[in-house]
Formats: structure tokens, sequence, C-alpha cells
């Protein structure tokens, strides 16, 4: 039995947990997590996440570097859930 979808939700299946790239624009699928904070309004147990596909990764990471932001790179698979 297939799946019917409505209006970009599907009725009757598995969810779908696919990460998209945070790049404006960009729908590939994400394979890295950019954890990041702004050390000028953020104490240093919060973290905001950007997600990347391998094509914008350099990318943001170069944007959040510039910046003097701290920032951890992970594999979209060792976030927590």
């Amino acid at each position: 039995m297939s799946a019917a979808v409505l209006g970009g939700v599907t009725l009757g299946g598995a969810p779908s947990h696919r990460f998209e790239c945070s790049r404006a624009g960009c729908r590939d699928e994400a394979s890295w997590a950019i954890l990041w904070r702004n050390p000028k309004i953020h104490d240093e147990h919060r973290r905001k996440t950007w997600l990347a596909c391998e094509a914008h990764l350099e990318t943001l990471r170069e944007f959040l570097a510039a910046r003097d932001f701290p920032l951890e790179t992970r594999v979209v698979g060792e976030l927590d859930g």
C-alpha cells in the first residue's frame, strides 16, 4: 500500500527525515551541521545550528569565522535528537 500525499503532507507513511542545506536558495541534502554562537549575545552554553551540503560547507564556515564566532562542525548524524 502506498502513502497518499496531500498538500506536501504524507498520509499513512513514515515521515521523511531529510535535512536541507541552510544556504539561501539551496535545497540539497545537508551532510554537515555547523554549531555556532555569537558571543556578544549568547552565553557559552547557547549554540545555533546551520546545516550544510558538501558544496556550501566552507562558504558557511567562512561566513561565521569571519565574524569570530566560535564554531564546531559535525556530521548531521552526530546531532542529538
